[in-house]
């Protein structure tokens, strides 16, 4: 049925309707006994429980929540018997929500048998269009920009992450239908699909935050999903320092490595910040250059505009049509990008990405996990590992130290703070082991009395083993810049 004949038919029932109501309540009127002088024992017309106030609304009793559930979950089921999605598509954006508004209520006067306060009619109302239009009881979670993480377990436990401490949303939804539901029209957005067969699913929302479900037979608790937000505007180098999540010195020495086109790897433990300290290095990258990112789902916001961007695909319903990380890295390099930035290696494609870095491709950037530069270069050596191919372990770690020049460690400590830890160059080999110096870095002394770490930055007093690379792009440093000092205590 198309929307606005639904409308129409809404309004001729709640016509037909308040008729029925008028002709019962004249009715009754008519045949009313005379008063017999016990005023008291009569019930005046303009009573509470008078069938002409309770048609117009006249009742200062409102519905219970219990009523408002069912109220809401009649609503959803005959508008969605009724209207089909591609009929709500055929209107504007803009326009959907106006219209779908004004059926709800339409529905809300023709289903109530109780009377709503205006408080409890919108709340109904709105809960309705984010149930029909977008994420049912995520959306409100969505709309609050002081939440950073959403984690839900099962229908009925929801946690949310504000200032870097995990709290309970006070969120629910009605059943795991629901929730399976909602998590099936996120990731359809982006041409991916969760069932049985296939419970896993990465995704991004339109918002570009970064989407995770697994669903029963995999997870015990019901469905679960895991949101890693992005603010509505990116952060950038000035929020950062302004956050002190780095310094000054420590930004102008990034600046210089960008620009000097040194390979880096961003290195940091889960919701560290890796992503967003990675947009804000590309803040750095000459406006001129062609850049690709490949990602497993698209969440990079880079500031230039010459950028191409790659996702991965997952395989479809007969297992095939999978195109991987390293499918795209090995594609980028036919493409003709100064830099490749890869989201994040987690397998056979750091092999690849580090030839890439080693023929031609200098400047590049990428992400993994690991709890220290040391654990990262181990972790690289792993994934190197993971590509099948034989290598002698001294090989593997010439290609490392021949194509990384720069690894920056990312925390996240005690109370929830993210800092940039450690800023440590690859310097070359010695026999079989990798050659390190770390330039600057963050040392914790301490929590506060609202329990977040307090510490300081320092510079270690050894120059960069790169300074000449970083001058001949342009870039000078000042001659005390490497001074062993304290920089910044926070």
């Amino acid at each position: 049925m198309e929307l606005n004949d639904f409308i129409k038919e809404l309004e001729e029932q709640k016509k037909k309707a308040k008729e029925a109501v008028n002709q019962q309540t004249e009715k009754e009127i008519a045949a009313e006994p005379e008063p017999s002088g016990n005023i008291a024992a009569a019930e005046p017309i303009g009573s509470a429980s008078s069938p002409a106030n309770v048609a117009s609304g006249v009742v200062p009793v409102s519905a219970t929540d219990q009523t408002l559930e069912d109220l809401k979950r009649t609503i959803h089921n005959v508008f969605v018997n009724n209207i089909k999605p591609e009929e709500i598509n055929r209107f504007p954006e803009e326009q959907r929500r106006t219209e779908i508004r004004f059926a709800l209520e339409q529905l809300i006067d023709t289903h109530a048998h109780q009377p709503l306060t205006f408080a409890q009619r919108k709340e109904l109302i709105d809960d309705l269009l984010d149930d029909i239009l977008g994420f049912g009881p995520l959306e409100k979670l969505l709309r609050d920009p002081t939440i950073g993480d959403i984690l839900v377990n099962g229908a009925k436990q929801v946690y949310v992450e504000r200032r870097g401490i995990l709290e309970p949303s006070g969120v629910t939804f009605r059943n795991d239908d629901q929730l399976i539901e909602i998590i099936q029209r996120i990731v359809a957005r982006v041409g991916r699909r969760v069932n049985e067969s296939s419970p896993m699913v990465d995704a991004r929302m339109p918002d570009g935050s970064r989407f995770n479900a697994i669903i029963p037979p995999l997870s015990l608790v019901g469905p679960m999903v895991s949101i890693r937000r992005f603010g509505v505007r990116p952060l950038r180098i000035p929020d950062l320092i302004a956050l002190k999540a780095l310094t000054p010195e420590i930004v102008q020495f990034l600046d210089g490595a960008v620009k000097g086109k040194l390979n880096i790897l961003v290195s940091g433990g889960t919701g560290s910040g890796k992503t967003t300290l990675l947009n804000a290095l590309s803040s750095f990258i000459p406006a001129h250059e062609r850049l690709i990112t490949i990602e497993d789902a698209a969440e990079l916001q880079l500031q230039q505009v010459h950028v191409g961007r790659l996702e991965s695909r997952p395989p479809n319903i007969e297992g095939k049509g999978e195109v991987t990380i390293r499918d795209l890295v090995r594609n980028a390099l036919r493409m003709r990008p100064n830099r490749i930035i890869v989201g994040e290696c987690r397998g056979p494609e750091a092999l690849d990405m580090l030839q890439a870095m080693n023929t031609g491709h200098e400047g590049s950037m990428t992400t993994l996990h690991a709890n220290s530069p040391r654990d990262a270069l181990s972790r690289l050596e792993m994934m190197i590992m993971m590509s099948g191919l034989d290598l002698p372990l001294k090989a593997m770690r010439q290609q490392i130290a021949s194509s990384i020049n720069l690894v920056i460690q990312v925390d996240r400590l005690i109370g929830g703070l993210r800092k940039v830890t450690s800023v440590s160059e690859i310097v070359g080999m010695e026999q079989d082991t990798i050659v390190t110096q770390e330039l600057m870095i963050y040392k914790q002394t301490g929590i506060d009395s609202q329990g977040k770490a307090v510490g300081h930055f320092e510079m270690a007093g050894i120059n960069s083993h790169y300074d000449v690379k970083i001058r001949a792009a342009g870039i000078h440093f000042s001659p005390d810049m490497f001074r062993k000092r304290v920089m910044l205590a926070c």
